[in-house]
C-alpha cells in the first residue's frame, strides 16, 4: 500500500512546487499571490511529511483528500499562471475577479486541514497521545464518512484493545444503518476486520465477527465480504477459536448466506459444513465414529445410523467387543418408542467411553447433559475437526463430516456451549436452503440425527433453528428422488427419528415450530410406505378450527400425500377421509380465509378424483361443494384448481348424483 500512496501523492507535491515556482513570477496580483504561496507551501510540507510516513497512511481518505486537493492546486497553478502575463494587452484582457482569490485561499486553508487530518488519523495512537481528532473539511458535507474512516485507520494501525473497541464502534453504526454499512465496505473496512477476527483476542474477534455479518446485507455487500477472503477466516475459527468467538462466527455464516444464497458453496468448499456439523454433534451424538454392522434390533439410534453410513463389513471384527457392550447398555429406541426413549439413549451414548489404546480419539466427560435451556454469547475453546479414517467417505466433491474435539471444549460453561449449538444450527439451516450438495452432505453426517434429538430436548433457539433446517432438507429432498431415497428411505434410523419427532410437534400442536414441522411432513410425502399410517390423522386434525395459517399449512402438506405425483395417493386419500378429513375440508371451502380455501377446495379435488365411490364424499355432499366453487369466480380463476376442479366434479357424477345419500 506505502508504493501507491507515494504514487497517489508524487503529483500534487509537483504541482504544489510549481504553483510556488509561477508565483514568485506574477507580475500583476503580486500580494494575492504571495498570499497563495504561503498556503502552497505549507500544503507543500504536509504533503512531503504525507509521503515519509506513506507506510502509515490509510489508503481509503488519502485518494479522497489528495483527489480533492490536486483539484485545488490545479485551480491555485491557473490562477498564477494567469498573473505571470506580461504587456499591457495582456494584462487588460486578464480580468481575475477578487472573489477568485478569496475562494482558492479559503480551498488550500481547507486541503491543509484535510491532509493534517489524514496524517493524525493514520498514526498509530501513542503519537496522536489521545487527542481529539475533529473533523476535516472534506467531511463537512458527510461527517459520518470521517467516523467510518476514523475507525478503520484504528483497525489498521491500533492495539488490539483499540481495534476491538473500533470494530464495536463499526458494529453499532453498521446495525443503525444500511447506508453506513455500504461505506464501512466500499472505504476498505472488511480487511483490517478479518484481520483482527483472525489475531484479535476473543473480544475484538467477536466484535470483528459480529460486524462482518451486519455488514452482509445484501448480496453484492456479501460477494465483496466473500471475495475478501471470509470463508477461510471463519472456517479456521471453527476449528481452532474459542467457542465464544466461534458461536459469533456460526451466526455470521446464517447471515452471510441467508442474504446472499449464493456464497453457500463457498462456505461448503472451506469445510464450514462440517465443522458446524461437529459443533452440533457435540454432546448431542456420540463422538466416536467407527462402528460395526450389528443386528438392527438390538442397537441404537446412533449406532444404527452410523452403521449404515460406514462401508458394509469395514472394521466389523475390531469393534465387535465395543458393540456389543453399546449394545446391551442401551435399549432399543426405535418404532413407538423412539419419543420416550430417546433422550436416554443419547445420554447413555454420550457417557459411554471405549476401552481402546487409541489416546487420539476425544474423551468425554461423563456428567455432561446435551440438554441446554440458555441462549447467550458464548466463550471458550473449540474443536479440532479431522475426520476419522474409518468414517463414510463421500464422493469426490464430498467432505467427510465426522467431527472430533478439542482439548476442554467439554469443560465451556452449559449457556456457552448451547449458544453454539444453537447458532450451529441457525449456520446449517441458511446453508441447506435450495441447496443439493449441502443438503446431501448434511444428511450423509450426523446432523439428521442430530436434529432430530434436538427438536425434541434442545433449548428454544435450537429447537427452532433444528425445525427449520428439517423443513429446508426435505424441501430438496422432495425435489430430488436421489436424496430422498438415500436420506429418508423408511429403513433409515435418522430418518425415522426425524419423522417421530416432527409428529410429536404435529400431534401436540401447540408451539412455534409447528408450521415448519407441518411443511417437513407434507415435504416427505412420497418416502412413506403404505403400512405408515400414523401420519395423516394429526394432519387431518389441524384442519378444524385451528388458526388460518396453520390450517392452510395442514391442507397444502395433505395435498402432496393426495395428489397424483404419490405413488400411494388413493391410500392417503382414503386415510384422509377416515379421519374426518372430508368435513373439515368443506367448511373450509364455504367459510374459510381465501388462502385456506385454495389448498381445501384442491385437497377436496384430489380426493374426488382418487377414491370417487367413497360413502362418506356422497353423505357429505361433496358434488354440491365442487358445484358451488365452479361458480366462485376468484376460486375457478386458479390455474391449479381450473383444471382439476371440472375432472373431480366429472368423476363425482359417474359415481354420485347431487343430494344423493348412497351409490348410482
Amino acid at each position: 500500500m506505502a508504493d501507491i500512496v507515494k504514487q497517489i501523492l508524487t503529483r500534487p507535491i509537483q504541482m504544489a512546487d510549481q504553483v510556488t515556482k509561477t508565483a514568485d513570477e506574477a507580475q500583476s496580483f503580486k500580494q494575492d499571490c504571495q498570499e497563495l504561496k504561503a498556503k502552497t507551501e505549507k500544503l507543500a510540507g504536509l504533503l512531503r511529511q504525507a509521503a515519509r510516513a506513506s507506510n502509515d497512511l490509510y489508503e481509503r481518505p488519502t485518494r479522497r483528500i489528495i483527489d480533492c486537493t490536486e483539484q485545488v492546486l490545479d485551480k491555485a497553478l491557473g490562477l498564477v499562471i494567469k498573473c505571470r502575463a506580461n504587456g499591457l494587452m495582456k494584462r487588460v484582457f486578464t480580468i481575475i475577479p477578487a472573489a477568485a482569490f478569496r475562494k482558492t485561499s479559503m480551498q488550500l486553508e481547507n486541503s491543509i486541514g484535510d491532509v493534517s487530518w489524514l496524517l493524525r488519523v493514520s498514526a498509530s495512537a501513542d503519537d496522536r497521545d489521545d487527542e481529539y481528532l475533529g473533523l476535516p473539511p472534506i467531511a463537512a458535507n458527510e461527517p459520518i464518512l470521517c467516523l467510518i474512516w476514523e475507525q478503520i485507520a484504528i483497525l489498521y494501525t491500533g492495539s488490539l484493545e483499540e481495534r476491538s473497541d473500533a470494530s464495536a464502534s463499526l458494529v453499532s453504526l453498521a446495525r443503525d444503518n444500511d447506508r453506513y454499512g455500504k461505506l464501512i465496505i466500499e472505504e476498505g473496512g472488511i480487511p483490517p476486520l478479518l484481520k483482527l477476527a483472525k489475531e484479535g483476542k476473543i473480544e475484538g474477534q467477536e466484535n470483528a465477527a459480529r460486524a462482518i455479518g451486519l455488514l452482509g446485507r445484501d448480496p453484492e455487500s456479501v460477494e465483496q465480504i466473500v471475495n475478501s477472503g471470509v470463508c477461510s477466516v471463519f472456517a479456521k475459527i471453527l476449528k481452532e477459536g474459542h467457542m465464544k468467538v466461534q458461536s459469533v462466527v456460526a451466526w455470521a455464516v446464517s447471515e452471510l448466506a441467508a442474504h446472499h444464497p449464493k456464497c453457500q458453496d463457498h462456505f461448503s468448499q472451506n469445510n464450514i459444513i462440517r465443522f458446524l456439523v461437529s459443533h452440533l454433534a457435540f454432546e448431542t451424538v456420540q463422538e466416536h465414529s467407527k462402528y460395526a454392522i450389528a443386528s438392527k434390533q438390538t442397537m441404537s439410534i446412533h449406532s444404527v445410523f452410523m452403521a449404515s453410513n460406514a462401508p458394509e463389513q469395514t472394521n466389523r471384527k475390531e469393534h465387535e467387543d465395543d458393540d456389543k457392550q453399546i449394545n446391551s447398555n442401551i435399549a432399543h429406541p426405535m418404532g413407538n418408542q423412539i419419543t420416550s426413549q430417546m433422550h436416554n439413549v443419547i445420554t447413555d451414548t454420550i457417557a459411554m467411553r471405549r476401552q481402546t489404546p487409541d489416546s487420539s480419539r476425544p474423551t468425554l466427560p461423563k456428567n455432561n447433559s446435551p440438554n441446554h435451556h440458555h441462549v447467550n454469547h458464548p466463550k471458550g475453546n473449540q474443536q479440532n475437526a479431522k475426520p476419522h479414517q474409518h468414517h463414510h467417505q463421500h464422493h469426490a466433491h464430498h467432505v467427510s463430516l465426522s467431527g472430533t474435539s478439542i482439548k476442554g471444549r467439554e469443560f465451556e460453561d452449559p449457556t456457552t456451549k448451547a449458544q453454539m449449538k444453537a447458532m450451529a444450527a441457525r449456520a446449517l439451516w441458511q446453508l441447506c436452503k435450495g441447496n443439493l450438495g449441502i443438503c446431501r452432505s448434511i444428511t450423509e453426517s450426523r446432523a439428521l440425527l442430530c436434529f432430530a434429538i434436538l427438536l425434541e430436548k434442545g433449548a428454544d433457539d435450537v429447537q427452532s433453528y433444528s425445525a427449520m433446517a428439517l423443513m429446508e432438507i426435505t424441501a430438496v429432498a422432495e425435489q430430488n428422488a436421489d436424496l430422498r431415497r438415500s436420506a429418508f428411505k423408511p429403513t433409515s434410523p435418522a430418518a425415522r427419528a426425524v419423522v417421530e419427532q416432527l409428529l410429536k410437534v404435529i400431534e401436540k400442536a401447540d408451539s412455534d415450530l409447528l408450521v415448519p414441522c407441518i411443511k417437513a411432513i407434507g415435504n416427505l410425502a412420497r418416502t412413506f410406505r403404505a403400512t405408515e399410517t400414523r401420519i395423516i390423522a394429526p394432519l387431518v386434525k389441524l384442519l378444524d378450527e385451528r388458526e388460518a395459517d396453520i390450517s392452510m399449512e395442514a391442507a397444502i402438506a395433505l395435498n402432496k400425500f393426495a395428489t397424483t405425483e404419490n405413488y400411494l395417493h388413493v391410500n392417503h386419500s382414503k386415510a384422509i377421509i377416515s379421519a374426518g378429513g372430508a368435513k373439515h375440508l368443506i367448511q373450509l371451502v364455504y367459510f374459510g380465509e381465501q388462502m385456506v380455501q385454495f389448498p381445501s377446495l384442491t385437497l377436496l379435488c384430489y380426493i374426488a378424483l382418487n377414491v370417487p365411490d367413497s360413502e362418506t364424499l356422497a353423505q357429505e355432499e361433496v358434488l354440491i361443494v365442487l358445484e358451488w366453487a365452479s361458480k366462485q369466480a376468484h376460486l375457478s380463476e386458479d390455474p391449479d384448481i381450473d383444471s382439476l376442479l371440472p375432472e373431480a366434479k366429472s368423476r363425482l357424477e359417474l359415481y354420485q348424483s347431487r343430494g344423493s345419500r348412497g351409490f348410482h
